[in-house]
């Protein structure tokens, strides 16, 4: 028994040489539009349009600026205008900081000049994150400012428009920045100033009424929605049906009502070629 213990092998136990990885939950996103889900990095790389289906989420205004700007060229306008209470509206001045916190102090709209292709451009990018996109005073003062400055100095006009209307807290002040900034639209035009709309999701109310529809030249991202009213409330009023797809992007080129609908990925040179185009020149000279 004593030589039998002596051959037999004592078992130790194992201890498991693998390490669990953790993968963070947020290194994971998914698509509202088809319930793809992808790594984010993915989504990030393909400046946050669905691999699966196409589908373009909402990006920043800052993201927007970095994608049609020349990196280095921008410089930022009116960076200390500030939203006030006018009316006295209730929850107002509340609602105006959480959106600072939440998008920051630049308002629903940034503003600028820089350039696109070496080509000298006056930039207004919307900011849904900040109250919806609303329109308030702040934003049409910024968007007429940059608009006369693009007319005084004659440089194309770019603007990427996000909004879900004129912004209530403000009452008639909030509806006369549609007058307000179709005005000096109108200056851009009579100085034969190029202006390129550009219309993402969505792009309703007061500024789809205003500025947004009145470019030279109008595209818009696949699947934006683009209308003055809802469509519950068109549906309400004319009581009929609405058509597949009303409102989308796609159904207002059908129709007429957008020159192109270009792929977020498409924007930039879409951009730069309209405006070489419509300034007459070559693409080689594109970045003199």
């Amino acid at each position: 028994m004593a030589r039998m213990a002596w051959f037999k092998k004592e078992r130790k136990p194992r201890t498991s040489e693998r390490i669990k990885l953790e993968i963070p939950a947020d290194a994971w996103e998914k698509c509202d539009e088809c319930g793809h889900i992808d790594i984010k990095d993915r989504f990030v790389r393909a400046l946050n349009v669905c691999p699966n289906c196409g589908h373009h989420r909402r990006i920043s205004a800052q993201e927007y600026i970095d994608l049609l700007v020349d990196e280095g060229s921008w410089h930022e306008l009116d960076t200390r205008l500030r939203s006030t209470d006018p009316l006295h509206f209730e929850n107002y001045k509340q609602r105006l900081e959480t959106a600072m916190n939440k998008a920051g102090p630049l308002e629903a709209v940034r503003t600028g000049y820089g350039r696109l292709d070496g080509i000298r451009v006056g930039v207004g990018v919307m900011d849904f994150n900040f109250m919806g996109g609303s329109m308030g005073s702040v934003v049409g003062e910024k968007l007429a400012r940059v608009a006369r400055r693009s007319a005084e100095r004659r440089t194309p006009l770019i603007i990427v428009s996000a909004s879900g209307g004129a912004r209530m807290q403000e009452g008639v002040l909030s509806l006369m920045q549609m007058a307000k900034t179709s005005v000096e639209i109108a200056r851009l035009r009579t100085a034969r100033v190029p202006f390129i709309s550009i219309l993402t999701n969505p792009t309703t109310g007061g500024v789809s009424a205003s500025y947004a529809m009145q470019g030279d030249v109008i595209v818009a991202e696949p699947g934006a929605v683009v209308g003055f009213a809802g469509p519950r409330v068109i549906k309400q009023t004319i009581g009929q049906d609405l058509p597949e797809g009303f409102q989308t992007a796609e159904f207002l080129l059908e129709h007429g009502m957008v020159d192109a609908v270009v792929p977020r990925s498409e924007l930039r040179d879409t951009t730069g070629q309209l405006l070489r185009h419509m300034a007459g020149r070559q693409p080689a000279e594109a970045a003199d």
